[in-house]
């Protein structure tokens, strides 16, 4: 049996029959490739393992001729793996900041530009992304309204919680998508009954916190997946997920700990916009 192949097999185990059908053999194949493509570093594909990105993606319904929306693709780990995928059947747009922005962590200016180099450097991988200005309260002009078949959102929903601003964010995803589009959400998970503010200073947020602001933005709830949970991230320190890899913020204060329990507790959801 072919690796990619294997893939899907294990995936059906894992994750049921109707998650592993929903992305074609083909894609499989190209996020395959993707996943461990030499434009990648070492580093990033070691991160495979904790983020499961073919049962991700797979769980989400993936298909390859969507028009992909990832927002604050950040240092751009899954545009790795997206751009190539969707290139020649679909389209990929990297949400990325607004620049024009004044004053924001200058994180985000350094993130952007990288973006840009590699769509100038690496045309073969990158070529055919296309580039979004989206920094929220400022920014908010995302994209077409309902011209988008999947938004996708990794790790980013503690920022946005923390500020205040995380329904309004949810309901922009809500505008750019097409009825029948699928909002997919990976963030880091708080247990339920905190204030969903403080866990977001730890990078963590409630899933009813989540569920929340995109059903208010008018979002239906349909599948949640534990393809990202993590029964040994226990959330027992102040400094919440960045403790963990690959950030291990506390460097060697009991790195080896932090190591096996590896990333964090992650919530994995798929809503989708109604129809009519």
């Amino acid at each position: 049996m072919k690796k990619s192949l294997l893939i899907v097999a294990l995936a059906t185990i894992v994750f049921g029959s109707n998650t592993a059908s929903a992305m074609d053999a083909e894609l499989v194949a190209k996020v395959e490739a993707a996943m461990y493509g030499d434009h990648r570093s070492e580093k990033n594909k070691a991160r495979n393992k904790y983020r499961h990105p073919l049962g991700t993606l797979a769980f989400f319904g993936l298909k390859p001729d969507m028009t992909v929306l990832e927002i604050a693709p950040g240092g751009g780990w899954y545009t790795e793996i997206l751009a190539p995928a969707m290139r020649d059947t679909g389209i990929y747009v990297a949400g990325s900041y607004d620049v024009e922005v004044p004053d924001q962590p200058k994180y985000r200016y350094r993130q952007h530009d990288a973006l840009l180099n590699n769509i100038e450097e690496l045309p073969d991988v990158y070529g055919q992304v296309k580039v979004a200005s989206y920094s929220p309260p400022e920014s908010r002009n995302l994209w077409d309204e309902d011209s988008i078949d999947m938004v996708l959102t990794f790790r980013s929903s503690h920022g946005w919680t923390r500020t205040g601003i995380v329904d309004d964010v949810y309901s922009d995803f809500f505008k750019v998508l097409k009825p029948g589009g699928v909002l997919g959400v990976v963030q880091h998970r708080a247990p339920e009954g905190g204030d969903a503010v403080e866990w977001a200073k730890k990078g963590y947020v409630p899933e009813s916190r989540i569920i929340a602001a995109a059903e208010k933005a008018g979002f239906v709830l349909e599948a949640k997946s534990d393809v990202n949970a993590n029964s040994k991230d226990l959330k027992d320190h102040d400094m919440g997920v960045w403790r963990l890899p690959p950030s291990l913020a506390l460097k060697e204060e009991d790195k080896e700990k932090y190591l096996a329990i590896g990333e964090s507790d992650r919530m994995t959801l798929k809503f989708v916009k109604p129809k009519g």
